[in-house]
């Protein structure tokens, strides 16, 4: 068996332990436990966490190149109901020739992958600055962990391992949580005239949501909104509801700030509002708490980023990857936003590559093909070994 087939099915069986590790936001104390041990095991020098959970592992380079920072997080979604898995969600299974359950693309699959395609790089010729491998905490619920880490980051340059198909991004639209709040007077519901119901008003403003202006960015496209998550203060169904709380999903391009989009939104709830109502529509602040037990109150938004289509990390990525998979990988953004819009907005510079379809991210048929994995192994061993000499390289012809 040859060292880089042994090193996938060790890789295969680190994602399926990952897999079996729950680790839902605020949760991940057990998964930093296994990672850390892994990359002790896989001889990794300067292993362990700082105060937030994030996990960080060293391997020495050479000196002769920047250093490079692979980036993950430990977080994952919550499954939903067991039983509408086609596989159990943290089973870790094998059935044909993927693995399948809860991260198998986001985020273990590109973690596992990026623990291991480092690694090789271990026993061997140093590479040529010192790679560095982190995984944060609780990425789904807005990037505590990127927060931290970004301003004190190890490295200038840094690969994001979210699932790209093994293809390049270069950015992506960032997100802005607003939460609409609409109070009106709550009464029994079997005089609804004597109250003032909010869902009333909620109605006309979700049905005049489609009218709200939008901008565009010629990559990125155009800005979104979605009305996700619904509440009221009430828990009895016989009593109309003195607030309704709606949340609203708004990806935004560049030049979209939370005070225009703010101010578009509140055209329509100024006119869709009912006589006696009255509405308040803000950037929510949450205070997470980490594993670790540290408090962290951060704007419920995600920065937008894009790296120019000739920027030399982009162009190096895409080079070394091309070798190491014997085609031209596609350049293109992501769709979803993830903590490279948070070391960008600290002035790194994130391009992001990982195995596994984007499209299965967030779903009950989330699996991913052992296939891929091995692909990912190799491009993040040639990353590691190639990717800031030859972006440095690239950048010195540039600036001449």
């Amino acid at each position: 068996m040859s060292a880089k087939r042994g090193d996938l099915e060790a890789c295969v069986d680190f994602l399926q332990r990952l897999i079996q590790t729950e680790s839902l936001p605020g949760q991940e104390g057990d998964i930093a436990t296994l990672v850390m041990a892994e990359m002790e095991k896989l001889g990794y020098v300067d292993v362990g966490s700082d105060r937030m959970g994030n996990v960080l592992g060293r391997i020495a380079g050479a000196g002769e190149a920047d250093p490079l920072m692979f980036n993950t997080h430990l977080d994952h979604v919550d499954v939903g109901d067991h039983g509408a898995w086609p596989h159990p969600p943290f089973g870790g299974e094998i059935h044909d020739d993927k693995i399948w359950g809860r991260g198998a693309v986001d985020i273990k699959g590109p973690l596992a992958a990026q623990v291991y395609g480092a690694a090789r790089l271990v026993n061997g010729s140093p590479p040529p600055g010192d790679v560095w491998v982190t995984a944060v905490v609780q990425e789904e619920v807005g990037g505590v962990g990127a927060r931290f880490m970004a301003p004190q980051a190890p490295a200038r340059r840094i690969v994001v391992g979210e699932p790209t198909r093994l293809e390049i991004r270069r950015g992506h639209r960032g997100r802005l949580e607003l939460e609409l709040r609409i109070r009106g007077r709550s009464v029994h519901a079997s005089v609804p005239e004597r109250g003032i119901n909010p869902l009333i008003s909620l109605g006309r403003f979700l049905a005049e949501l489609h009218t709200v202006e939008h901008s565009e960015a010629d990559e990125l496209g155009r800005s979104t909104v979605a009305p996700t998550l619904l509440s009221t203060d009430q828990t009895s169904p016989n009593v109309i509801p003195a607030e309704v709380i709606q949340t609203l999903d708004w990806r935004n391009v560049p030049g979209e700030t939370k005070e225009i989009v703010i101010a578009r939104l509140r055209e329509i709830v100024d006119r869709t509002l009912a006589d006696g109502a009255s509405a308040e529509l803000t950037n929510p602040v949450n205070d997470r708490v980490t594993y670790t037990g540290e408090h962290s109150p951060i704007p419920a938004n995600n920065p937008t980023y894009l790296l120019p289509a000739g920027h030399p990390l982009v162009d190096a990525a895409r080079q070394v990857a091309a070798k190491a998979l014997g085609h031209q990988p596609k350049v293109g953004v992501w769709r979803f936003a993830t903590d490279g819009g948070h070391f960008a907005a600290a002035g790194l510079e994130p391009v992001g590559f990982g195995p596994g379809d984007e499209g299965l991210a967030h779903t009950i048929d989330e699996h991913l093909e052992i296939e891929q994995l091995e692909a990912a192994l190799n491009v993040n061993e040639a990353f590691a070994r190639e990717l800031t000499k030859r972006a440095t390289a690239l950048d010195s012809v540039n600036s001449n």
